[in-house]
């Protein structure tokens, strides 16, 4: 029972700070796709995309990192390590992908991908910049 309960408490916090990391991630992308599409994006879909980019993201950059029993001790010496670098760019690629299939323009088309490319370039920009600043 303490096993299930565990679990429990695990995927409730792993949803959690997914939440809370896809807003900012959310707000950045949102303005950005404004820009870059030149109409209204709807904020939600924006969220949506970011949280479900977040969770997975989290599942592939942890998974990762317990796989080949990496310590977070040395947050700038993840990125030398090879496969983290490629799990990285397999974050980003799902991040594009997770804008363009999911967040369409006051048109009802879908964004450009492209736009989707700038958007989670731009997201990657600052979380790097924000995570070098706080590891140095």
């Amino acid at each position: 029972m303490s096993t299930l309960l565990a679990l429990l408490s695990g995927l409730v916090w792993w949803v959690l700070y997914s939440s809370l990391l896809a807003l900012p991630c959310a707000l950045v992308a949102w303005v950005v796709l404004r820009w870059t599409e030149r109409c209204r994006v709807p904020f939600n879909r924006v969220y949506l995309a970011c949280l479900l980019w977040t969770l997975l993201g989290a599942v592939l950059l942890i998974g990762t990192a317990v796989h080949f029993k990496l310590r977070l001790a040395a947050v700038l010496a993840l990125f030398a390590f090879a496969p983290m670098r490629l799990a990285l760019v397999l974050d980003m690629l799902l991040g594009v992908l997770c804008l363009w299939r999911l967040v369409p323009r006051a048109d009802a088309r879908r964004i450009r991908p492209a736009s989707a490319c700038l958007a989670v370039a731009v997201v990657v920009a600052i979380g790097f910049g924000a995570a070098t600043s706080l590891a140095g």
